[in-house]
């Protein structure tokens, strides 16, 4: 019994024994006070249960069916007792009382009471309020509800009190008490017996130690990890890190998140991981850790039963000469050098900001300044060519801005061969001119130049050529002011390794300049180089390259007969020289397409098959070369590319549109509103679906509007998606009155990224209305005998406009075209002329049967008439529409006026020479 009261004291000084007795009072402080809460919530429960019952059964007896009567009769109370007892009973009820509106009981549950006078604040009832209360008064003390009743007109006419006794509610209360403190209890016990479960394992896992104890091992362990100067780790069974001191973590390099990790996973010395992966012990071995050496030693650890917990390595730093040190911080800040050269050279492919980099990577870790000169052709993308004795200055930089060396831009010439520039490229090496002050060759390059730089500090130099693949691209010379050490072998081994890396980029620079140089130039001399001249619409266009090379966008403006013109715009998918000569048999392609005057989704149904057969054929040739089987170098296809043609009457205003995957124009109207026509965007070119065509749209464009094309680079970058570039559009081009060269103007100001990833080509056409003045139409019936009415009608039009110069020539060319309309055509037959540049005949009928030219023999009667219209006609062609054909010639102000020679031939007698 001592040993127990002396073991119970010492428990409760141990921080378990002092959680365990805490949360016990907070336990039974908790569960008390929960019952108590409980009792009063059971109570306020029924008190309420009680108030609700009374208040709805006083509302059902008041509202029941012959209430007024009952009351209206001569003696209530004998109508009213039975009934009210009744519903008292089978409500659950201690009373139900019917009373006058001043309160005289008719009825009650107690007889003696009937005939009295019932107590308590009856005046709200009876002002027609229904209410519940806690009454308390004779005959006991009670919940009731009061409900007025109200005869036919809504007169009060009684009361009807119900309710139910204190005592009552108490009871039932009481009656739970047993169930509420059974699971106050029951909880208490549980609390009590988690709170020892808890407590028994806080013990056990603080060794029974008390605050104190605790708090004098807190300090120990503060102590080791940040005052001690010697590292510590304590290793888990699991190999993984439990433990690391401030030292240690900065002995070996250790980051914030090592401990958790396996020693493996430290980043150690494969040496030192190998050590604490196997626990063996160790005693002052010396291990490395960057430029460090460290004495280490290893020991087990043991835990209560002489289990094995782990293992702690201990460390304390053992380097004491500071000159391996110094060549090791310097080795280390020469291999980050390099590193940042590797990175930060070459993040272009410009040859003379690569330059630029070089220059200053190596300014001032390296040297006070540098310079990079480079041969002409290496800065225009050319392959090295030329002496190599002169060259420009393309970058400088150094520790300040005033420097004696030549600005960049200048040209440096290497004239005396023992210059330390010339010695280098002439033996493709870097060399070391140590001391300045006595490198002759270089002070007799240029003495003036060289006294200044002597007199403002510079005093060593290395110059390294900067060579790739075996040629020489420039020469990089670093020099020495501020710093008073010279260079020495180490550095001219540094200075060589720098500037073979920098040359590789620079020549990789080059060799982009020049392949976008060439790309530059062919998509340059793809594109239109001046458009047309045509009275349809007015025209201003852009073009740009992206920043990353050139691509395959383009735009043309094709007149075509009839006074109409063509718009287009297309987008091949990627960049370079490939790209740009896709882009050039794309466009030959349609330009030819539209010399057989087709509708847009036809042209664009032949442009895609000529697409699938270009491609085939490229792969056939690509598997017969052997390309396509590496994948190396085989040829890239067209597919994907995109194209928009839009084909403009200004006779009637007309726009017929069809797209290939290519983004709608946009049309702005002559008030600047702006809008987007509906256009279905079809499949883009070459996907090799087949069967599928493509749709047209046609629009009515009032003069004066203005019908932008674009490519999806005018829109869309890294950081702008086509939505956002869309409304950006619709913003720039709201403007009224604006020309098409002030709208390209806006459209770029408002949409144009410094650097575009993408081409962009803008088209913007303003169309124009041909003015009906100078249209003239007549329909002809499929009579011959209307030839010669319609060359006299055509002949007086001529004369109107001031065109007697060509009448005959017109006269003849319409005989023909009429004639062989009323033969071999089809009603309706239609003539129009329109004076444009030139003198536009047009002759249009149902029939499909297109004409050949040919020439007759000289016994063939006929078969000459369309010999001669190619004759007389500055151009002539057939164009087919949904109704027919139309076949039309053109001829030039003035081309007519002399007439043939001789005499004046019969135009009737010419018509039986229709082919």
């Amino acid at each position: 019994m001592r040993g127990e009261r002396s073991k119970s004291p010492r428990i409760l000084r141990s921080v378990a024994g002092q959680v365990f007795a805490l949360t016990a009072m907070i336990v039974v402080l908790l569960s008390t006070a929960a019952v108590v809460a409980l009792v009063l919530q059971a109570r306020y429960d029924s008190e309420r249960d009680a108030r609700n019952r009374s208040l709805a059964s006083a509302e059902a007896f008041a509202h029941s069916p012959g209430m007024e009567a009952a009351l209206k009769s001569g003696d209530p109370t004998a109508a009213l007792q039975p009934l009210t007892e009744a519903a008292r009973t089978a409500s659950g009820l201690d009373f139900i009382a019917v009373m006058t509106p001043d309160g005289l009981r008719y009825t009650d549950a107690r007889p003696e009471l009937i005939g009295q006078k019932a107590t308590g604040n009856i005046q709200r009832a009876a002002g027609g309020e229904s209410f519940t209360e806690l009454y308390k008064g004779e005959p006991a003390d009670g919940v009731r509800a009061i409900v007025p009743i109200r005869d036919t007109h809504g007169v009060v006419i009684a009361l009807v009190s119900t309710g139910v006794e204190l005592q009552n509610i108490s009871d039932v209360v009481e009656g739970q008490l047993p169930l509420i403190i059974s699971a106050g209890v029951v909880t208490l016990a549980l609390a009590i017996g988690g709170a020892f479960l808890v407590s028994r394992r806080l013990r056990r896992q603080t060794r029974g130690l008390g605050p104190d104890e605790l708090s004098r091992m807190n300090e120990h362990h503060e102590a080791v990890l940040h005052a001690v100067r010697e590292g510590v780790l304590i290793i888990g069974p699991d190999r993984r890190l439990m433990l690391a001191n401030d030292e240690a973590r900065r002995l070996l390099g250790l980051t914030a998140d090592a401990e958790g990790r396996h020693v493996t996973e430290l980043g150690l010395e494969p040496r030192t991981s190998a050590l604490l992966a196997s626990g063996r012990p160790a005693t002052d071995e010396v291990h490395l850790s960057g430029d460090r050496l460290l004495a280490v030693n290893v020991r087990p650890t043991e835990g209560f039963g002489g289990r094995h917990t782990g293992t702690v390595m201990t460390l304390r730093d053992s380097t004491e000469l500071a000159v391996v040190s110094g060549r090791a911080e310097v080795t280390g800040r020469r291999l980050h050098l390099l590193y940042d050269a590797g990175v930060r050279i070459g993040t272009t492919l410009d040859v003379v900001r690569t330059a630029e980099e070089l220059a200053e990577v190596a300014v001032p870790r390296f040297a006070d300044f540098v310079t990079v000169e480079l041969l002409d052709p290496v800065l225009r993308g050319e392959e090295p060519s030329g002496a190599y004795t002169e060259m420009r200055r393309a970058a400088l930089s150094g520790v300040r801005a005033e420097n004696p060396l030549q600005p960049v831009g200048d040209v440096v010439r290497f004239v005396v061969p023992t210059t330390p520039m010339a010695v280098a490229l002439d033996e493709g090496r870097a060399v070391l001119e140590a001391d300045l002050t006595t490198a002759e060759g270089w002070r007799m390059q240029d003495p003036e130049g060289a006294a200044q730089a002597l007199t403002y500090g510079l005093h060593s130099l290395v110059a390294a050529p900067l060579q790739a693949r075996g040629v020489v691209l420039g020469m990089a010379n670093f020099w020495r002011a501020d710093a008073p050490e010279p260079f020495d072998e180490e550095d001219l081994s540094f200075a060589e390794e720098l500037a073979a890396r920098a040359a590789v980029s620079i020549d990789n620079a080059r060799r982009f300049t020049r392949e976008h140089t060439m790309a530059v130039a062919l998509q340059r001399s793809l594109l239109p180089r001046a458009l047309p001249e045509q009275t349809a619409v007015s025209v201003a266009s852009r073009y740009l390259p992206a920043e990353a090379g050139v691509g395959g966008d383009w735009f043309d403006v094709i007149p075509l007969p009839g006074a109409r013109v063509a718009l287009v715009v297309g987008d091949v998918v990627g960049h370079g020289v490939h790209a740009a000569a896709t882009m050039g048999r794309l466009r030959t392609a349609v330009l030819n397409f539209s010399t057989l005057d087709l509708p847009p989704d036809e042209l664009l149904g032949h442009l895609d098959e000529l697409i699938d057969r270009i491609d085939r054929i490229d792969q056939s040739a690509a598997e017969e070369d052997g390309e396509g089987q590496s994948g190396g170098g085989s040829r890239a296809s067209i597919t994907g590319a995109t194209c928009l043609y839009a084909l403009y009457d200004p006779t009637d205003g007309r726009c017929t549109m069809a797209s290939a995957g290519h983004p709608g124009p946009a049309l702005v109207h002559p008030d600047g509103r702006v809008e987007f026509p509906d256009l279905p965007a079809g499949l883009p070119l070459g996907v090799g679906i087949g069967g599928v065509p493509f749709e047209s749209v046609e629009v009515e464009l009032p003069e004066a509007s203005r019908l932008v094309l674009f490519t999806d680079g005018l829109l869309e970058d890294r950081g702008r998606d086509f939505e956002t570039g869309l409304g950006l559009l619709r913003e720039a081009l709201a403007r009224p009155t604006r020309t098409p060269e002030q709208t390209c103007a806006d459209v770029l100001a408002a949409l144009l990224l410094p650097a575009p990833s993408d081409d962009i080509a803008l088209l913007v056409a303003e169309t124009r209305l041909l003015e009906p003045r100078r249209i003239a139409q007549w329909d002809v019936p499929a009579d011959p005998a209307q030839v010669s009415r319609i060359r006299q009608a055509a002949s007086a039009q001529l004369e109107e406009w001031g065109l007697g110069d060509i009448v005959f020539t017109t006269e003849l060319i319409l005989s023909e075209l009429v004639t062989n309309a009323i033969r071999y055509g089809g009603e309706p037959i239609r003539v129009r002329l329109l004076r444009d540049r030139g003198l536009i005949c047009e002759v249009s009928d149902s029939s499909s049967t297109s004409p050949h030219l040919r020439y007759a023999a000289t016994t063939d009667e006929g078969g000459r008439g369309l010999f001669l219209v190619a004759q007389l006609a500055e151009r002539w062609g057939t164009r087919y529409t949904q109704r027919g054909k139309v076949i039309w010639a053109e001829m030039e102000f003035g081309g007519g006026g002399a007439g043939p020679e001789g005499p004046v031939p019969d135009l009737d007698a010419l018509e039986s020479l229709a082919w």
